[in-house]
């Protein structure tokens, strides 16, 4: 008769560390019996838990268990203190493409310590010195990574420059997504600050006022919110500084759509374990967005806030027509630059 066993494997496992603790038990128990025992004791235990270690490693492994020991999070060092240093990695660009939602997910890794605020450091205030910058950083422990993020250096003619003469190895990361839908979100913003802001046709077009049956509309391309849309021109500066491999262009569609899969990318791209994951988002319908489970300074549920995911104004089809037809070519030649081609209409 052929034995079948009735054990799981995740069974046998945890009866085999049950009876290792029982053990460690039993020699701290002994220890306080006979304290002249006590240094010999810790030795022997010392040696053992380095050997269970490697076999239950080994034993896990047998068992199905996919153990990955590669990998270890930052540890405080005796005596360590925390310092501040000039950031390893920087989120440059690009406005109203999702740059706050993708520092507020890495903030979720226990190895990622980022600036409470944009530093506009390398755009406005560059005079002040690396010091001063260094100030404005975070504290972090040996091994973690210092961020910041300032959209408004993808644009910056100088701002490449100027990293690179802080750090030539840096790590710079930018967000895009399609320029008229981005376009459109950065009009929204300005609107809701300043609501007697004409209508985004009318900033949008150049002679769109005279009607379209009479004067051919064109797209106004010194207008800011179109500018910002063609990012071949900032991201052929960033290279003639960086190798393609020190800039890693993030999609805003795929940070919305699917956060996890957007986020693991970045997160081998800066040598992260892969810590940020499904478990930590859910995806809010009312706002569009996807809002965190829980984050660095709460543990539940909440969205990334009010100004998040605003409702966009509708825009006349013909417009939005006009704005892609305009953007196409331009998009062509960053496919080409970047290496990716995002898909954009």
């Amino acid at each position: 008769m052929r034995w079948t066993p009735v054990l799981s494997k995740r069974t046998l496992f945890i009866f085999f560390i049950l009876l290792f603790l029982l053990y460690l038990f039993y020699a701290l128990n002994s220890c306080l019996v006979d304290e002249k025992k006590f240094t010999l004791k810790y030795i022997f235990i010392k040696q053992h838990i380095s050997k269970y270690r490697e076999a239950s490693v080994r034993f896990a492994s047998l068992l199905g268990f996919n153990v990955d020991d590669g990998y270890k999070y930052t540890r405080l060092k005796q005596n360590e203190v925390p310092v501040k240093r000039l950031p390893d990695a920087l989120v440059i660009g690009v406005k109203k493409c999702g740059t706050r939602a993708l520092l507020e997910f890495l903030r979720l890794h226990p190895d990622v310590r980022a600036a409470g605020s944009e530093v506009h450091f390398f755009d406005k205030f560059y005079h002040k010195g690396f010091e001063w910058y260094r100030d404005k950083m975070p504290p972090t422990l040996e091994g973690q990574i210092t961020m910041e993020k300032t959209p408004s250096y993808w644009v910056t003619r100088s701002a490449p420059r100027r990293v690179y003469a802080m750090n030539p190895g840096v790590k710079l990361l930018a967000v895009v997504r399609d320029p008229v839908t981005r376009a459109i979100s950065d009009y929204t913003q300005s609107a809701s600050k300043r609501p007697s802001l004409p209508r985004f046709e009318e900033l949008a077009l150049v002679n769109s006022s005279a009607g379209w049956g009479l004067v051919p509309s064109v797209v106004d391309a010194s207008w800011a919110p179109v500018r910002l849309g063609v990012y071949a021109r900032p991201l052929r500066r960033w290279l003639r500084r960086f190798p393609r491999a020190s800039l890693l262009l993030i999609s805003g569609e795929s940070l919305v759509i699917d956060p996890a899969a957007e986020m693991a990318r970045v997160q081998e791209f800066l040598g992260l374990k892969r810590v940020i994951t499904e478990k930590h988002f859910y995806f809010n319908s009312t706002k569009g967005f996807p809002c965190l489970l829980k984050s660095e300074s709460r543990s539940t549920p909440h969205c990334l806030g009010k100004t998040k995911g605003r409702s966009h104004p509708h825009i006349d089809p013909k417009t939005i027509e006009r704005l892609r037809d305009f953007y196409r070519p331009f998009n062509e030649r960053f496919y080409e630059l970047a290496g990716i081609n995002f898909g954009w209409p």
